[in-house]
């Protein structure tokens, strides 16, 4: 066998693995919180030692957190498959991509709660910051975003917002809700001539970052 192929059945057996570990672990979440305790008994329940669960996980709950965000923006562009983005306005596929990143999020409730309020602790605010980025990014991708100057941040940072405060009404206030308030943020700030102007980045990391902090303390005031 090759280097190369020996490197790509590693890579394959990890990537099925850690797949394995986190559907093992999630139903733990609720008893255990987000914790390395979960985590050792998803990894005992598919026969993983712990030495095994940390190599491919070697920060725990926080590399569980990525593959659950992954997981969830895997889900969304499954579902939005059969979707021809080009053929909707562009307030309508944000629209259709954010309702389905919340379904995905949804199918998962009670891990997603803990989740969130995981990445709400002070010393995980910077990987939930990035996680919401990198989802905000798989979704405007779809809808066809090719930006590459400023708007590519300033889109990317209001989407993470909208993303970030809809599910966190959505897991205290319920659908109906929540899409009043997803509606209501995309009507205000997703007119594409919006973001050319009059937006300052940092304004919506601190409304991102400040979101997370609420959370923590069981808000979700956006």
């Amino acid at each position: 066998m090759s280097e190369q192929n020996a490197t790509s059945e590693q890579n394959d057996w990890a990537g099925e693995t850690e797949a394995r570990l986190l559907s093992a672990t999630l139903p733990h979440v609720g008893r255990l919180g987000w914790t390395r305790r979960a985590l050792a008994a998803g990894a005992a329940d598919i026969g993983l030692t712990a030495a095994e669960a940390e190599l491919l996980l070697p920060e725990g709950p926080r590399d569980l957190a990525a593959l659950l965000a992954r997981r969830h923006d895997a889900a969304a562009l499954a579902a939005l498959a059969g979707v021809d983005p080009a053929s909707l306005k562009i307030r309508e596929r944000i629209r259709s991509a954010s309702l389905a990143r919340l379904a995905a999020a949804l199918a998962d409730e009670d891990a997603t709660r803990r989740w969130m309020g995981f990445l709400a602790l002070p010393g995980n605010a910077a990987l939930g910051l990035r996680l919401l980025w990198s989802s905000a990014d798989v979704l405007w991708r779809w809808a066809g975003d090719t930006a590459t100057d400023e708007n590519h941040y300033t889109k990317r940072l209001r989407l993470a917002e909208i993303l970030l405060s809809t599910l966190a009404l959505r897991l205290t206030a319920g659908q109906t809700v929540a899409e009043a308030h997803l509606d209501g943020r995309i009507a205000a700030v997703m007119a594409f001539e919006r973001w050319k102007a009059g937006f300052q980045p940092a304004e919506f990391a601190h409304r991102l970052a400040g979101t997370l902090g609420r959370l923590r303390y069981g808000g979700a005031k956006a």
